[in-house]
């Protein structure tokens, strides 16, 4: 079956994307918004849009009903459910296939088996799979859980089973903390997930984090598209990402990739998913959890495969057979992603709001900006704070890396606060360009007042001009003299740029 109209259940930067792959594929779309999302580019740019409530998700973008509804009445016969929101509810799945429309998804039964840790857990354990030590079971009784701890030796983490994103998840270093630990795990699993099962395993101190994209469809045939290096991380998000992984060999890489199709096979996926693994120093790793869906960082993935994820999604909805092989697939070149969010690094990488002043994405060969914003727009305060992902593609890491520090150089935001001085930072650290970084990046080696302002060449001479006229204006003649205001000058004039 053809799909003829698409109506994508999401909004900014990743509806924007979906819009444009399907719009190639002669596909009509629908978007949906909220009041708040009223002018925004996916909106103007779909065929037709429909409002679904008001600003908060809760009232909008979370409503099964309403998207449904909206897609009855404007006779798509498709939705898309993007990534966050309801793309990983296995309901939401459910009802989709219910009302006689196509989920551009996998199975809801899928969804529902890999959406619980423990669930899947107990599904990947017939297979040759390796798995962190820990109970397979919630935790129904604290003396028997701590009990379990000490046999398996601390740390160890205390993590929900129903969602992820670091909520409900707590490292417990002994078994003093325990029980507070597990208070305050429980509570906050219920609060996010409405549900406050938790489970244990070992804490692996200092690991990377590295999954692996799969692609299958509906006659069991599945193939990996190799791997994401995703540990630069703050609150357990990630924040930078790359392909391949600057650390995996050859050998590891396939045995990733054929334990990821294990997991993927275990639920019978099919669609796009991430199989996503702790790798630890020695290289071992272990499985942590599959996302049921495209992820964030999938533009990586597409720069080193030459593939287009959205349009895979399309073609495996309608029922088509994989066009690619196992034997086909190679790596070409380097790919990194960083994501520009709305957020304070310099305090905790706290949200910010505002409204940007000056928005001017980077352009270029092997540079690709996916966001759903223009300049003069707000920053919503409802929704993911994420503005955009800017990617490089070039034909070694090295040079990726040096693509990426002109990029965020020449992406120009002001208004708000972002990540692009921290994603620079990231870019210039040795830990980082050797290769040899884990999740612990932000928390060993991140200096908030180490952070640069991200210059242009131009605003750099521009700098000199106003250091050489105050020199010439206060009557200072020895460098040491001019350096110091210099310094200042620098500072003034990003804060300036920030909120112009």
């Amino acid at each position: 079956m053809k799909i003829k109209k698409l109506l994508i259940a999401n909004r900014g930067e990743i509806s924007l994307r979906i819009i444009k792959s399907v719009k190639e594929m002669g596909i009509q779309t629908v978007a949906v918004f909220s009041e708040a999302d009223r002018n925004s580019p996916h909106v103007l740019a779909a065929d037709e849009a429909i409002c679904i409530g008001p600003a908060p998700a809760s009232e909008s973008y979370l409503r099964m009903d309403k998207i449904i509804q909206a897609a009855k009445d404007l006779q798509a016969d498709a939705i898309h459910p993007g990534y966050g929101f309801l793309s990983e509810n296995a309901e939401f799945a459910e009802k989709v296939v219910a009302a006689g429309i196509t989920f551009v998804g996998p199975s809801s039964d899928s969804i529902a088996l890999m959406g619980s840790k423990l669930e899947a857990k107990k599904a990947v354990s017939a297979y040759d799979i390796p798995l962190v030590p820990g109970t397979d079971e919630p935790i129904q009784r604290v003396e028997l859980a701590k009990h379990i701890a000490a046999e398996i030796g601390y740390p160890i983490l205390i993590k929900a089973s129903a969602g992820g994103g670091g909520k409900g998840m707590r490292i417990v270093q002994d078994e003093q903390e325990f029980d507070a630990q597990m208070e305050r795990a429980t509570s906050e699993a219920q609060s996010a997930f409405g549900d406050p099962a938790v489970f244990i395993e070992k804490y692996i101190e200092s690991p990377k984090h590295i999954e692996i994209q799969l692609l299958g469809d509906q006659h069991g045939n599945m193939v990996y598209l190799f791997e994401r290096e995703c540990s630069i991380q703050r609150r357990h998000q990630k924040v930078i990402e790359e392909a391949p992984s600057p650390v995996l060999t050859p050998e590891i890489r396939k045995k990733m990739g054929e334990a990821a199709i294990l997991v993927g096979k275990s639920c019978g996926y099919y669609g796009a998913g991430t199989v996503e693994f702790l790798v630890d120093k020695n290289l071992d790793f272990y499985f942590l959890e599959m996302n049921t869906r495209l992820q964030v960082e999938h533009p990586v993935t597409e720069c080193i495969t030459g593939l287009d994820l959205v349009k895979e999604q399309i073609k495996i909805a309608e029922g088509a057979r994989l066009s690619i092989s196992q034997e086909n697939l190679q790596i070409h070149g380097h790919a990194i992603e960083a994501r520009i969010y709305a957020e304070d690094p310099e305090n905790q990488f706290l949200p910010d709001t505002g409204t940007l002043i000056t928005y001017t994405p980077p352009k270029g060969p092997g540079i690709r900006v996916d966001d759903g914003f223009e300049e003069g727009m707000p920053i919503p305060i409802h929704y993911d704070p994420m503005i955009a992902k800017l990617t490089v593609h070039a034909e070694t890491r090295e040079l990726a890396i040096e693509k990426m520090k002109q990029a965020l150089v020449d992406f120009k935001i002001s208004g708000i606060k972002t990540t692009i001085p921290f994603c620079h930072y990231v870019m210039t650290h040795p830990q980082f360009t050797s290769g040899a970084f884990t999740t612990k990046f932000v928390e060993n080696y991140f200096e908030p007042s180490k952070l640069q302002p991200v210059l242009s060449s131009e605003e750099m001479l521009v700098m000199a001009a106003f250091a050489v006229y105050w020199k010439e204006e206060q009557g200072y003649t020895s460098s040491h003299q001019l350096s110091q205001p210099f310094e200042n000058a620098s500072k003034s004039s990003w804060k300036t740029r920030k909120i112009r």
